[in-house]
């Protein structure tokens, strides 16, 4: 299993804190009607569940209520970030007269959210021993990263997010190949399966320890009892995959809203970057 050990940096910053939050979740994003969500919501109004103290009216009921996008959702700690450190305490509601300090910091969540989530894996990395060769870089990239969250609200929104992240992904990218090197599976290396589409695919029981699926593909697959350790799960989509007493030691990149969206059950193993979901059954 890859050797861990604690980088020196406080993740707490990087978890949801609703209670500092001025529920931008529920006003900033869109969504719409189908699945996950049980009605259309353009962006910037308010969901019809968002009560006046900013918390949801059906908390407990989301799933039931027709609303499982909300319960697999994380903004790493950018609505906290953005409520009270970006905008200096600035209620969405009184924000201006004119609304246009609201809709500047709804533009403005969903970029910070996106560097959140980065510094969530740039973390994850830094505490990964095998990748200690580029912790100096990873170290740099996220003192970096943390500045530009700092940054005035409209240079914020003028954020090139997206190159930003295609420089970091490099050290993310050369972290996991330093953290898998070691695992073999059976004679062989670890399986690359980055961006495979392996929708509902029927890979029960089998040996993916080490594998590299980056971004791949795994709604409704069946992974019942394989072997993930040391698996690179970044933006791996695992919407309704199947994680029945699946081993999921020592997996990386892997995150909450990841686990939340698959199945699983008591005999699922996890890393302890997450919590097991409380709607997992003891046999999904």
């Amino acid at each position: 299993m890859q050797d861990r050990k604690d980088a020196g940096h406080d993740r707490s910053g990087l978890r949801g804190d609703c209670a500092r939050c001025f529920g931008l979740c529920c006003v900033a994003l869109p969504f719409a009607a189908s699945a996950d969500f049980a009605l259309d919501k353009p962006a910037g109004k308010p969901c019809p569940n968002l009560r006046d103290d900013h918390r949801c009216g059906i908390h407990t009921r989301l799933r039931q209520q027709g609303f499982t996008g909300c319960t697999v959702y994380d903004c790493f700690g950018a609505g906290q970030k953005v409520s009270q450190v970006v905008f200096g305490g600035r209620d969405w509601r009184t924000a201006g007269e004119d609304g246009e300090d609201a809709r500047l910091m709804f533009e403005v969540f969903p970029v910070v959210r996106h560097l959140h989530e980065l510094m969530w894996y740039v973390t994850e990395a830094l505490a990964l021993g095998a990748a200690r060769p580029v912790h100096g870089e990873l170290r740099r990239a996220l003192e970096r990263t943390e500045q530009l969250t700092l940054l005035p609200p409209v240079e914020l929104v003028a954020l090139d997010v997206d190159a930003h992240r295609r420089e970091v992904n490099v050290l993310l990218l050369r972290a996991s190949e330093l953290a898998r090197a070691g695992v073999r599976r059976g004679k062989g290396r670890p399986k690359d399966r980055r961006g495979a589409d392996l929708i509902g695919a029927r890979l029960n029981r089998t040996d993916l320890r080490g594998a590299s699926l980056r971004g791949a593909c795994l709604i409704a697959a069946d992974l019942t009892g394989a072997d993930l350790r040391d698996a690179d799960l970044i933006g791996a989509d695992l919407r309704n995959a199947n994680l029945t007493d699946a081993d999921l030691t020592g997996a990386f990149f892997l995150t909450q809203p990841q686990v939340d969206a698959a199945r699983g059950s008591t005999g699922t193993r996890l890393p302890g970057s997450v919590s097991r979901p409380a709607h997992w059954t003891a046999r999904s």
